[in-house]
């Protein structure tokens, strides 16, 4: 086939490009530029799409011996990515920049360009499979490792986009046999650090990054019947689950620390409460979409509102944990992916994203738009 490698500058996206190679695949390396602005991304080990990392994927190819090209595609990252990050935040959600980033540049953006070019497959170092039903329908699957699995930041992924997907590291059994490899064919990125954090705040300060482009201002704290019992400098700086900095000033009745519960930025409001009451007996969202086959077309289920066994994972490295899921019509019209983890989850956030699971297999997700605690409202 005629592979389009995608060439973060990393260990993994190179011995990827290699393998590719080794499977008699013709390979065109290609590194995503992300800012027009130098310094406004990460550099070194916490980021990626730098001007270093460019060289580095430049020096993989080279000794790989594929062609090798720089796309910009800043103004899409700043369109989809950041602006999105931003109005999540605006909006008193929690979003994921990296699940965007995969969903709406390395297998949106770059997968149309690759296609149009005449390119079969865009090949990526994401630890995940793909596997092939009796049918030749394509799922997506946890990679071997379960340890460097990133099939959840893959779960955006849809039945076309999977079609034109190829993981090389799916099946190696740990990131020290990739490092071992890359020093072998010789790559100077061997060695190099993981990427890590959020690619464009090049301090790490995330709060006061959104606070120059949404501002802060100052508002009430609230208990869970409604009561003000505090007030804040900025809504921005509270994430779900926060214990430290909540600055009420005088204790709960029990003794017990109160927790970040809600934060509504309509009305600059954040609520407070007990641990117990971030634990959450549902979570839904009407943005979802299936990484393959729907349930149905699957055989999970007969009717589509039909409810399903499965599991949940909602952060990148979070424990899947057994639930139900349903799609649920309301009289609007519009239809929820509702789930019923079998235990409450602690602390989620709206804006995060929630990965089904059957099995190994990645079966689709939703952002989280709502959640219900299941905690009455009075503890």
């Amino acid at each position: 086939m005629k592979v389009l490698a995608a060439m973060s500058g990393g260990v993994d996206s190179a011995v990827a490009a290699a393998r590719a190679v080794d499977a008699g695949h013709e390979v065109v390396g290609v590194h995503l530029a992300l800012s027009r602005q130098p310094g406004t991304l990460r550099t070194g080990a916490r980021g990626c799409c730098t001007i270093e990392d460019s060289m580095d994927a430049q020096r993989a190819a080279n000794i790989i011996g594929i062609p090798y090209y720089v796309w910009d595609f800043s103004e899409r990252f700043t369109l989809d990515v950041v602006d999105d990050f931003v109005a999540e935040y605006a909006a008193g959600r929690t979003p994921n920049p990296c699940m965007r980033c995969n969903e709406r540049i390395k297998f949106a953006a770059l997968l149309e360009k690759a296609v149009a070019l005449g390119f079969d497959a865009v090949a990526t170092g994401h630890y995940a499979n793909i596997e092939t039903d009796a049918e030749g329908n394509r799922e997506l699957h946890r990679a071997s490792a379960w340890a460097k699995d990133q099939s959840y930041v893959l779960g955006v992924l849809t039945t076309e986009q999977l079609a034109h997907s190829m993981f090389p590291l799916g099946a190696t059994p740990s990131k020290a046999e990739v490092r071992a490899e890359a020093a072998e064919r010789g790559f100077s990125v061997a060695s190099k650090p993981d990427s890590h954090d959020i690619c464009f705040i090049p301090d790490g300060d995330t709060r006061g990054w959104l606070a120059e482009r949404v501002g802060a201002e100052q508002g009430e704290i609230l208990d869970r019947s409604g009561s003000v019992i505090g007030r804040h400098e900025g809504a921005l700086a509270f994430t779900i689950g926060q214990r430290k900095g909540i600055n009420v000033g005088f204790p709960t009745d029990d003794g017990k620390p109160r927790f970040v519960l809600e934060i509504r930025p309509k009305s600059n409001e954040v609520v407070v409460g007990p641990r117990e009451a971030l634990a959450l007996g549902e979570l839904a969202g009407s943005k979802f979409s299936w990484a393959g086959r729907d349930p149905v077309a699957s055989g999970i289920i007969v009717e589509a509102t039909d409810s399903f066994e499965c599991h949940v994972q909602i952060r990148a490295h979070a424990d899947p944990v057994p639930a139900m899921a349903q799609l649920v019509p309301d009289a609007a019209g519009v239809t929820e992916l509702v789930i019923n983890p079998v235990e409450p989850i602690i602390g989620v956030s709206p804006g995060q994203t929630a990965v089904l699971y059957i099995g190994t297999r990645v079966l689709g997700q939703c952002t989280i738009a709502r959640t219900v605690s299941a905690v009455a409202a009075h503890v």
